[in-house]
């Protein structure tokens, strides 16, 4: 991708060091530190113009957010949206969430293992040909690096307008044994689903009636346990459920003996 931006993008950035982070690297295991509490860190990796994260901070004041993206001018832009945002809370700067410039490759780099709770990938390159299949976000080995990064409540929220990635992706989290949940291959089938954040792409498809594929992806062994929990609740027994049900055995219980014992003296 290929950006033309303002002059003094550079110099427009290093003007904003309590939002932007031109060098992620130095804060590595210390994030919590810049935030200045011990909240939940969810990061976007390729953040884009910034809709996406700005409005889901906006959102979730209970958590940190961190967007991510290797282009200054997105960066930029993301800068005026994300302030955009939290103006209309009263904030002139917006207090949970901060914007780095980084490349996805260097992940590991910029967070220590278990720092982070949740990732979004948002309608990432789909890199079609097969020998870029590497560079897809929801490659394998990039799978391996968001388990080490996340914690044990750790989860990936993935959205795509791409069928092929989508497939490509359920395989790959599949492959690399993950659970995955809320499955969707029409997000927005009745209408724009409001509990969802839409990202710049993700409404300008939508205008085209493209369909936005979505799943969430459960890492973390706390957020398995959650997920086992929830995913079993239907298929519970409540106390007086399983009494009701012992009783109406032992019933069957004491009419089969009698049925037995009438059979035997006949």
């Amino acid at each position: 991708m290929r950006l033309r931006g303002r002059k003094g993008i550079r110099e427009n950035l290093e003007a904003q060091p309590e939002l932007v982070v031109l060098e992620p690297e130095q804060y590595k295991g210390r994030w919590a530190e810049l935030f200045g509490n011990d909240h939940p860190i969810y990061v976007e990796l390729g953040m884009g113009k910034g809709r996406f994260i700005s409005g889901t901070s906006v959102r979730n004041p209970e958590a940190n957010f961190i967007g991510i993206d290797m282009y200054d001018e997105l960066v930029r832009r993301a800068s005026e949206k994300a302030r955009a945002a939290w103006a209309e809370l009263g904030h002139e700067t917006p207090p949970s969430l901060m914007l780095a410039r980084a490349n996805v490759e260097k992940l590991e780099d910029i967070f220590a293992p278990g720092e982070l709770e949740r990732i979004y990938l948002n309608f990432s390159d789909p890199w079609p040909k097969k020998k870029h299949a590497r560079r897809r976000l929801t490659h394998p080995r990039f799978l391996e690096m968001y388990k080490r990064v996340l914690n044990t409540d750790g989860q990936i929220h993935f959205k795509t307008d791409s069928e092929t990635l989508f497939e490509f992706s359920l395989n790959s989290f599949a492959d690399s044994g993950l659970q995955m949940t809320n499955i969707s291959l029409n997000l927005h089938r009745d209408g724009i689903n409001e509990e969802h954040v839409m990202t710049e792409y993700e409404h300008k498809f939508m205008g085209k009636g493209m369909n936005i594929h979505r799943c969430e992806v459960v890492i973390g062994e706390r957020a398995l346990e959650r997920y086992d929990e929830i995913r079993m609740e239907p298929y519970r027994i409540s106390p007086d459920e399983r009494a009701a049900l012992a009783a109406e055995e032992a019933e069957e219980q004491a009419q089969a003996s009698e049925d037995e014992k009438s059979g035997s003296e006949a």
